[in-house]
């Protein structure tokens, strides 16, 4: 039986920098969101940027699909649910919801396909055994 599949939930507040000049959340910056999101996420599976950077392995984005349900405005805080999804040989896929905190509304459905490389060389690795048997 699988352990519990890696999550985590990050929390983030519209900035002026987030947003056109209607005040809504332009599409570039829920990815940024979600590449905070993802790299904490990395962690919990071993690849915390202090190991990324002492073994130059590292999560590459290879795929991004990303629904936008509902538009995130300034001052609104959001919050940023990933999860470890799909796991094969040579690529793994994140999972994220973002959410308004104040009402709970959907504003965001993303997920990631990702592949790890092995810099400088650009040489693509297999995923760690383990990942299959500990979460797969």
């Amino acid at each position: 039986m699988p352990d519990s599949i890696p999550t985590h939930e990050t929390r983030e507040e519209v900035m002026f920098f987030d947003t056109d000049c209607g005040g809504v959340v332009h599409n570039i910056a829920y990815l940024r969101m979600i590449e905070t999101c993802r790299t904490r996420l990395a962690a919990k599976l071993g690849m915390d940027l202090r190991t990324m950077s002492e073994t130059s392995i590292y999560p590459v984005v290879t795929r991004t699909e990303i629904d936008y349900k509902r538009p995130a405005k300034l001052g609104d805080w959001l919050v940023i649910r990933g999860r470890l999804g799909e796991i094969t040989k040579a690529r793994f896929w994140c999972i994220f919801e973002m959410t308004r905190e104040a009402d709970g509304a959907l504003l965001v459905n993303a997920r990631q396909s990702l592949a790890l490389v092995q810099m400088p060389e650009g040489k693509p690795l297999r995923l760690p055994k383990e990942w299959a048997e500990q979460w797969g």
